[in-house]
């Protein structure tokens, strides 16, 4: 039989008046700013946007060689290198920085925060830098460091949390192992329901990496599988109101259409006549969209009549890379709504 010697009842007691506290939880407001500064991440798509990263396109482009057209595809690239840039046209760099340089404007004119991923921990030659939307997905508390799907992006991630780091965000987790995970993949529809589109650069693994982040704070997730090659539900599905989505129902399963229904989700369609950069917008607060010119006068109407307002910005050269507006904005910090 053993006897507590005095030093272990000591320690005991010690611990008895000096105990662990699990509560408050992590993501509570008092808990985040005492240790984090802030109270960080979203718990929702569509309010004050107050921190969004982002990166001006730079000279990782210069990988991009207007030789290389590989003209059944449609497309210039690399296999061997692991690039590729789609359409007719390579534009100027000069051009998309002028582009993402009007975005990062009209985001400042509505008061949010613009921080810039840092330069110095960037891989060269990942082009597709400027998407920032696919590297992180930010939740109530901190953010979920992604795990790009294609070999040309890889690596992506790396500057992401370095830049986190510095900035001073949680990171509540890296999506490892052999899940992938791109962040325009996924959408918030309210505070305890988010949507992630399963494609070739969404696997279940990462939906279930994913998943166990969100189920801490009580939020459902659920899974959209995604048609054919498409890559993510920012280019069909993106929350520009409170109650209001901007979706493309040509491109949605019909059982998430009546989960909108259900969830009591207006909808306002993509029209014809828009441009293909469209949809992909983002909202800074409730009802206030940043868009692409390219948006038809239609759809405008629409959302006009919605109670939705609209700044439209030339975007179309940025777009030629494959991402949007959208595509081109991390949310950080959002206000709860």
């Amino acid at each position: 039989m053993s006897i507590m010697t005095e030093g272990e009842y000591r320690y005991n007691m010690l611990i008895k008046r000096f105990p662990s506290a699990p509560e408050p939880a992590f993501e509570t407001p008092e808990q985040q700013k005492f240790i984090w500064g802030r109270h960080w991440g979203c718990n929702n798509d569509v309010g004050r946007l107050r921190v969004v990263l982002m990166h001006r396109p730079g000279d990782e482009m210069r990988i991009v060689d207007p030789t290389k057209r590989i003209e059944d595809l449609g497309a210039f690239g690399d296999p061997e290198a692991g690039w590729y840039w789609r359409g007719r046209e390579v534009p100027p760099l000069e051009k998309m920085q002028k582009e993402h340089d009007g975005l990062v404007a009209a985001l400042r004119a509505e008061g949010v925060e613009v921080a810039n991923i840092e330069r110095n921990a960037m891989i060269p030659g990942r082009m597709k830098t400027v998407y920032t939307r696919d590297s992180i997905i930010a939740v109530d508390g901190g953010a979920i460091v992604t795990r790009m799907g294609p070999v040309s992006r890889r690596g992506e991630e790396r500057a992401v949390t370095q830049t986190l780091v510095h900035l001073g965000m949680p990171i509540l987790r890296t999506i490892h192992g052999t899940g992938i995970m791109e962040g325009g993949s996924f959408a918030f529809i309210n505070k305890k329901t988010a949507v992630i589109g399963i494609s070739s650069r969404v696997n279940e693994e990462g939906a279930r990496q994913l998943e166990e982040v969100l189920k801490v704070m009580g939020v459902e997730l659920l899974r959209v599988q995604l048609t054919g090659y498409r890559l993510h539900i920012d280019g069909n599905f993106v929350m520009i109101d409170v109650d209001t989505a901007f979706i493309n129902p040509t491109q949605l399963p019909f059982w998430f259409l009546q989960k909108l229904e259900e969830m009591k989700i207006r909808t306002i369609e993509v029209h014809p006549d828009d441009g293909v950069s469209s949809i992909n917008c983002i909202a800074v607060r409730p009802g206030r969209l940043i868009m692409s010119d390219q948006v038809s006068p239609r759809t405008l109407d629409k959302l006009d009549k919605a109670g939705i307002s609209v700044v439209t910005i030339p975007y179309d050269n940025v777009y030629l890379g494959g991402g949007g507006i959208h595509c081109s904005t991390g949310p950080l910090v959002r206000d709860p709504v």
